[in-house]
């Protein structure tokens, strides 16, 4: 296959999910919990948005690990009664600073993607984030110079599993979708790929799912993105 071009998700498979966003999730429900009045509902509203105490994890398709600060926003709002769009303002302040701040790496990530570029491989992020946080993520971790192209659920693209952020890397890399190997962690991410027709669609182990929830949904799947190069020598 002529792969030109990977497009990452980023929570779950640049950065561990757990790790950087329980804590940024963690203080947003402090806040909401102090500004409603309503305090001991913090973790109702973990809860509501998917996250399982028992497991300490968050359902892959939920609004924690799939969706967008206004959907949060949205929901919390219904629980506490709170006015939404003073919510969402807040929610997204919270996130664009904290977020990056506790960002951790899945592992070394300048190295895979140097390797990656020495390819000659244009490599983006499509996230479910904002795109400033986004920015702010990679920024954070020093790798931000490694990607040509990072877009979140603002940048005007639509929203995951909608195919319209792999078409906007297609158009700005100039690039088909056959060329593009589409990498996540969540059936969004997956599906998202299918619905382009990229080349190569693959999950990987480091977010929130487990195989059984991804096998369906793509080419192939690998504990995480040190494995991509194997894959590209393979195909």
């Amino acid at each position: 296959m002529n792969i030109k071009g990977v497009l990452f998700d980023k929570d779950g498979t640049l950065i561990d999910f757990h790790a950087t966003w329980m804590p940024a999730y963690r203080q947003a429900v402090v806040m909401v919990a102090r500004e409603a009045g309503r305090p001991g509902i913090e973790d109702r509203l973990l809860a509501v948005a998917g996250y399982d105490a028992a497991s300490d994890s968050c359902l892959p398709t939920s609004i924690l690990a799939s969706g967008t600060t206004p959907e949060i926003a949205a929901l919390w709002s219904r629980e506490t009664g709170m006015e939404e769009s003073w919510l969402k303002k807040k929610l997204e302040q919270m996130f664009n600073s904290d977020a990056p701040a506790f960002a951790t790496p899945v592992k070394d990530l300048h190295a895979v993607l140097g390797r990656l570029e020495s390819r000659g491989m244009a490599l983006g992020v499509a996230t479910m984030d904002s795109r400033a946080s986004a920015a702010a993520t990679l920024s954070h971790l020093g790798i931000d110079g490694h990607f040509s192209f990072v877009c979140g659920y603002d940048s005007g693209h639509g929203q995951k599993p909608g195919r319209g952020m792999v078409d906007a890397f297609c158009a700005h890399e100039g690039l088909t979708a056959a060329e593009v190997v589409l990498v996540g962690d969540t059936p969004h991410d997956l599906d998202m790929g299918r619905a382009a027709g990229v080349g190569k669609v693959v999950g990987v182990l480091t977010g929130s799912s487990t195989a059984e929830q991804l096998e369906f949904r793509c080419d192939a799947i690998i504990p995480g993105i040190a494995q991509l190069e194997t894959l590209l020598d393979r195909w």
